[in-house]
Parts: structure tokens; C-alpha cells; sequence
């Protein structure tokens, strides 16, 4: 069932574990996903990238996720993800998206802090909620190359930050990448704490990928609740497209190529969802 992103971080805030996001770039991606939330009751949300919504067909993408949460058990919200673009966000939210990230991390304070508020002005009109982005987290959001940490959010920075925007959730750049990380992954714990006591808003961590569990238990109990995963989910998705193609083209057996990668996605976000929830007390 769709449900609002505020609602999704306000139960795991309560539980003191993460909110699972992943990036569905098809229906069989979202329906694995949904799955899996079904069978763990767990809240999830269904990222859709802005490269994704931006192609030809990515309205129609968009809506059919966005229907396919709706007629779920699962507790689902539908985000766009990292987008700079009013026009975009705006129409994301009327096709069924709860939820948006306005990314302008790439621009100065000021010109970040003018899109976030505008976005959120935006989306709450509409019952939705925007999640906003400090520092920068460097890496490709939708190609899986290896990357080195960008701009660390600064904590004094982000209490201005928030109080200027209305933002409802706060990625955090601590050392973490989109995509894959080029050495061993280092997050600066210290920052984080900092962060977390300096603000009032739920804090993301994008870029899970490549993260040993450990660090994801150790993120969401200094304070991150939604966690963002996307290239190790690609990753799943086309392992086991390969592994079964050839079986599928014997018959040009469509469906059961579909059902295996729906179940493969299944399992691993079961597992993610697994790791966020076992955080220690």
C-alpha cells in the first residue's frame, strides 16, 4: 500500500532500525522489491532514478510502480531520486511519487538551500515530502564505477541548512559513494554523531553498496534511518539474467526469466532489509 515517506521514516525512527530504498529501473525490480517487504513487514521505498524518469518511457515506469505499491501489502512509498529539476519534481508528484530528492548538491549553500525550499514548498502542497542532500556524495548514480569520497557535509551547516529549506530527510556525505568505492570505504563516525545532534530531521545514507553490513548496523544506530542501495541490487538483477537467459530462450520462455529475476531480487532485499533491522539496542 502506498504510504507516506514521513510515516515510513516517523515507524522506523520508533523501531530505531533502517528504511530500505532501492532503485527500480522495471517492474520486475519493484515487484521483488515489494515482495520482500511483504514477507519481512518491513516498510520499503521505490527509488526511481532521474536518468530513469528523464527517458522516453519514464512517466509510464514511474505510474507503474507506482500502481504496483498501491495494490501491495507492502508499506511502499514511490521517490524520485537526485533531481535538480523543478519541472521534474512537479511531475513526478502528480503521477504518484511520495516522496523526492532535490539534489543541489552541486550548487552553493545558497542556490542548494533555494531549490530544496522551492521542491519542498512544492511537494508538501501535495501531501509529499522532499529529502535534501549536504556535502556532496561523489559517484554515478545509475553506473556502477569507482569513486572516492566528495564534500563532507559540514553539521553546523546542515542545522542552517534544514531550518532554511523544511526538508523532511537529510543525506549525509561522510565518506560514502554512489556506485563502487575505489578503496576500502572509511566513514567518518565522528561527523556523523555530529550531524545526528544537530539535527532534528531523519538522516539518508546513500551509496550501501559496498558497505559490510557492520557499517550499515553501526550508520543506523548512530541515527540513519533510510538507507539507499542500488548498484549491488543491479548487480543481483543481472547476474541471475545471465545465469538464465540461455534456459529462457530454449521456448522463448519470457515469463520464467521474469520470475527468476523477481526472485532474486526478492532474496536480496530480504537481505539488506535483514541487515538494517538487526541493529543492536
Amino acid at each position: 500500500m502506498l504510504t507516506p515517506f514521513t510515516e515510513l521514516l516517523a515507524e522506523h525512527d520508533r523501531a530505531r532500525t533502517g528504511l530500505g530504498a532501492f532503485t527500480c529501473y522495471d517492474l520486475e525490480v519493484a515487484a521483488g522489491t515489494l515482495a520482500a517487504a511483504a514477507r519481512c513487514d518491513a516498510g520499503v521505498v521505490l527509488l526511481i532514478s532521474r536518468d530513469a524518469f528523464a527517458a522516453p518511457a519514464g512517466e509510464q515506469l514511474l505510474a507503474a510502480i507506482a500502481a504496483a505499491a498501491e495494490r501491495s501489502p507492502a508499506r511502499a512509498c514511490v521517490q524520485l531520486d537526485h533531481v535538480a529539476d523543478l519541472g521534474l519534481i512537479g511531475r513526478a508528484i502528480e503521477l504518484g511519487a511520495g516522496a523526492v530528492m532535490a539534489d543541489g548538491s552541486k550548487l552553493p549553500f545558497e542556490e542548494n538551500v533555494a531549490l530544496v525550499a522551492a521542491a519542498a514548498e512544492l511537494a508538501h502542497r501535495h501531501g509529499g515530502a522532499v529529502e535534501a542532500e549536504l556535502g556532496h556524495i561523489a559517484g554515478d548514480e545509475d553506473i556502477a564505477r569507482a569513486a572516492e569520497a566528495g564534500g563532507f557535509t559540514d553539521p553546523v551547516e546542515a542545522e542552517r541548512f534544514l531550518a532554511a529549506t523544511a526538508a523532511d530527510c537529510l543525506a549525509v556525505s561522510i565518506g560514502n559513494v554512489h556506485g563502487t568505492y575505489a578503496g576500502e570505504p572509511e566513514l567518518d563516525w565522528g561527523r556523523l554523531d555530529a550531524i545526528e545532534a544537530s539535527v532534528s530531521v531523519p538522516l539518508s545514507l546513500h551509496g550501501a553498496s559496498g558497505l559490510p553490513d557492520a557499517d550499515l548496523r553501526r550508520a543506523v544506530a548512530a541515527g540513519v534511518r533510510k538507507v539507499n542501495v542500488n548498484a549491488e541490487l543491479r548487480q543481483a538483477y543481472l547476474d541471475v539474467t545471465a545465469r538464465e537467459l540461455e534456459a529462457a530462450r530454449d521456448g522463448a520462455r519470457v515469463m520464467a526469466l521474469h520470475a527468476a529475476q523477481r526472485a532474486a531480487v526478492d532474496d536480496f532485499v530480504a537481505t539488506k532489509i535483514g541487515a538494517l533491522s538487526a541493529v543492536p539496542r
